[in-house]
C-alpha cells in the first residue's frame, strides 16, 4: 500500500513495535510475520545497519537493525527482541525491533502529518504520527527505510 493510500484510508490496521520509549507502526499489509531472533550471517560490503541474512523457511532474508538505521544506541538482544518480516517492492526483509506490542486499527482522523524535525535522520522514514489517548505512534515509511542506495557500504569509497 502506498504512503498516500495508507493515510487516506478510513482506518489502517498496524503492527505496533517499540524501540526504547518510542512506539512505531507498520501497516499490517507490509508485514508477513513476527519471528524470534535467530542466527544472522554477516554479509561483507553492506551498510552497518544491515546485520546480515537469515534462512527463513528456505528464503534468504536480509536483516536490518532499526536501532542502527535510526542512529540509536545499539542494545543487546533480549527475550522480547523480535524480527518483523516485512516486504516492500516485492523484497522481503527482517527488521530487528526491541519488542512487538500490538495490532491496532488506527482511524484516519487520528493521523497527523510528518513532523518537521530538523536534523533528525528518522524524519525521512516517517509517514505520519497517530495520536491515541496518551500514546504517539510513529508510522514508518518502509520504502525509504529500505532505500537501495543506502544498503551498500559506502565507507572508504570515493
Amino acid at each position: 500500500m502506498s504512503e498516500e493510500s495508507v493515510l487516506n484510508a478510513e482506518a489502517v490496521k498496524v503492527i505496533v513495535f517499540q524501540h526504547g520509549d518510542k512506539e512505531y507502526a507498520l501497516p499490517v499489509q507490509e508485514v508477513k510475520s513476527i519471528e524470534k531472533v535467530q542466527h544472522i550471517t554477516r554479509v561483507p560490503g553492506t551498510a552497518a545497519f544491515v546485520k546480515g541474512v537469515i534462512n527463513l523457511r528456505g528464503v534468504v532474508t536480509p536483516i536490518i537493525d532499526l536501532r542502527t538505521r535510526f542512529n540509536l544506541d545499539e542494545e543487546e538482544f533480549t527475550e522480547s527482541t523480535r524480527m518483523i518480516i516485512a516486504f516492500s517492492n516485492e523484497e522481503e526483509v527482517g527488521l530487528i525491533v526491541d519488542a512487538a506490542n500490538d495490532v491496532l486499527d488506527i482511524k484516519k482522523e487520528w493521523f497527523g502529518p510528518q513532523p518537521e524535525v530538523v536534523g533528525t535522520i528518522e524524519a525521512d522514514f516517517i509517514q505520519g504520527i497517530a495520536k491515541l489517548d496518551k500514546r504517539l505512534l510513529i508510522l514508518l515509511n518502509l520504502e525509504n527505510i529500505l532505500n537501495p542506495e543506502d544498503l551498500k557500504d559506502n565507507q572508504g569509497k570515493s
